[in-house]
């Protein structure tokens, strides 16, 4: 049995166009259908524009009794000026998870020399995990592939935190 049975997940996506509906968000479905499969439950991928990403992140993690247990963003890690989720996240950090994100940037490597681009931060707040994947399809399933081996280990040891 999964030890994510009974956790929630929120994909949250930042694209301005995806929002405004100049196309379609196909990274957030990618990541709220891998939550689902190892038994999270979830709703679809909210999807925001990039100017919105700090005061949306603010409002989904300000009460530890309803915040997510697993939070996985998609976009605005770039280089761009309106790319923001590293800064909406990161400063709610409790502890910051380094090598998660080398392992990222290692299997994105893999794919593109692009992935180490990406400004992407994971970490924890209270017992909630966090991680900031890349806007791309490519960029989420690498994201995935290393979620894919750590998740339960990631969820066995936050168990244990007592908020302060």
């Amino acid at each position: 049995m999964s030890t994510a049975r009974g956790k929630t997940g929120l994909v949250i996506v930042a694209s301005t166009r995806a929002a405004r509906g100049v196309y379609e968000d196909r990274s957030g479905p990618i990541a709220v259908e891998w939550l689902r499969g190892v038994g999270f439950e979830t709703p679809d991928a909210l999807v925001v524009e990039d100017r919105a990403i700090e005061e949306t992140f603010a409002r989904v993690i300000e009460h530890p009794g309803t915040r997510p247990d697993f939070i996985i963003t998609s976009g605005g890690t770039g280089l761009n000026s309106d790319d923001r989720t590293v800064e909406a996240v990161a400063p709610h950090l409790d502890r910051q998870i380094p090598g998660i994100m080398h392992a990222l940037w290692t299997r994105g490597m893999a794919s593109t020399p692009a992935a180490v681009l990406s400004r992407g931060v994971a970490g924890v707040i209270g017992k909630t995990f966090v991680v900031t994947l890349p806007g791309s399809r490519g960029g989420v399933k690498d994201g995935l592939e290393v979620l894919d081996g750590i998740y339960e280990h990631i969820l066995r040891q936050l168990e244990d935190y007592h908020d302060h």
